[in-house]
């Protein structure tokens, strides 16, 4: 397995972390001041993107040898809490591209002088990997096919998280005679390439998860890469910034609760009179909702700072034991967040009356995000994983395709998870 050590000099302590957050917090507070009107009135935030590209967010992993600062994976994942608190859908748009950056990371010295410095200068990279059926598990529809000396792409995604706003596609393919899967990157403007918002789920409904259509798009040979399945800590990271965005919707409810809860003036009469922020009972609510939200974030933090281990130079993991130390990690904090948060979420209307279920607040938009968050990756699955390994030693699968399964006996009718 093939491993990348933490780069020399990213600092990891509280006082970097403090500094860092606070470059970043203004940005945070004017994307807040107008989540509420875009989720009313769907509105893609393209305006706040450039917000936090102008600011350096994009660039925070980039390699110093580019031209970077890096953070710590644990900085990271707490910086897209903070900014899922302020727009969870931002913090979850932009998973695609801080992925693409820690797989850049993991190839060869060329690739990385090729994509890199794109990387410095703000572009974004989106994602267009999953297919909404047809597509056997472990392979694509899409295809890549030379033809008079020319590589050309050809497909349907759906699940494009983040496309829509990106500079660039990371394109999942199947080339004929190929063993496995490639990369295919193919800028977004192309005249080739069609990128639709139509995601119709209920939750995160600005991440632009929707359809993209490839037309014959030309792709630079330079431009294929050759996707590795289960050698990287690339599962891991991926599934880690889904969490990251579900303790910021956490954080969101709690910050809401404790708002209505402390300008509300009406009470009931069954109660004892008293304001709800001086009711004892409600306050033990608030402090009920508080602790979920802090454990989930907690668990999250604990799981950033393996993937930290897994590559930290002075421990020198071997790969195996790295690999193991990230992936089995963020199975079990897949599995304990999503519960607390949606807790949390529910648990948000209980401090107040039906007021709170106006839509004018939106109140309910924190509940649909987490729970549309949290069917990414079926929890049953990485319980059943985490399970196996403690029972039987069985190492963890990360999660890396989606598809028909052989029992489907051709159908292809179904669904995409």
């Amino acid at each position: 397995m093939s491993i990348t050590a933490t780069e020399p000099g990213t600092a990891t302590g509280e006082a970097r972390y403090a500094a860092v957050a606070a470059r970043f917090r203004p940005v945070f507070a004017r994307i807040a001041a107008g989540t509420l009107e875009r989720e009313q009135q769907r509105i893609l935030p393209f305006e706040q993107i450039g917000w936090l590209k102008d600011a350096g967010f994009t660039t925070l992993r980039l390699p110093a040898e580019f031209g970077g600062d890096p953070v710590s994976h644990e900085h990271l994942f707490r910086l897209l809490i903070e900014l899922a608190e302020a727009d969870s859908n931002i913090s979850h748009l932009l998973r695609s591209h801080f992925s693409f950056v820690e797989t850049i990371a993991l190839q060869p010295r060329e690739l990385q002088a090729r994509w890199f410095p794109r990387v410095a200068a703000g572009e974004i990279f989106g994602n267009a990997a999953t297919e909404r059926g047809g597509n056997a598990l472990g392979t694509t529809q899409t295809k890549l096919r030379q033809e008079g000396g020319r590589w050309l792409l050809n497909g349907e995604k759906y699940y494009t998280t983040g496309s829509i706003f990106a500079d660039w596609v990371v394109v999942m393919a199947s080339t004929d005679g190929v063993e496995g899967r490639q990369y295919a990157l193919v800028r977004a403007d192309d005249t080739r390439v069609r990128i639709v918002d139509d995601w119709d789920g209920f939750g995160q409904p600005l991440t632009g998860t929707g359809t993209a259509v490839f037309d014959d798009v030309e792709v630079d040979e330079e431009d294929i890469i050759q996707r590795k399945v289960s050698s990287t800590l690339e599962p891991a990271f991926f599934q880690m910034c889904l969490l990251a965005v579900l303790a910021g919707i956490g954080r969101a409810a709690l910050r809401d609760a404790s708002g209505l809860v402390r300008h509300r003036t009406r009470t009931f009469n069954t109660g004892q009179g008293q304001l709800f922020r001086d009711d004892a009972l409600i306050q033990e609510h608030v402090g009920l909702l508080a602790s979920k939200v802090y454990a989930a974030e907690a668990v999250v933090t604990a799981a950033a700072r393996d993937l930290d281990a897994a590559v930290d130079a002075q421990l020198a993991l071997d790969a195996d034991a790295a690999y193991l130390r990230a992936e089995l990690a963020v199975q079990k904090a897949h599995v304990t967040v999503p519960g607390l948060v949606l807790a949390a979420t529910g648990e948000l209307f209980d401090v107040t009356g039906a007021s709170a279920t106006s839509r004018g607040k939106a109140l309910d938009r924190h509940w649909r995000n987490a729970r549309t968050v949290a069917t990414h990756n079926p929890i049953a699955f990485k319980a059943r994983s985490v399970g196996d390994f403690h029972i039987n030693g069985t190492v963890p699968t990360g999660l890396n395709s989606i598809g028909e399964a052989p029992s489907a006996g051709g159908d292809t009718k179904g669904g995409a998870a």
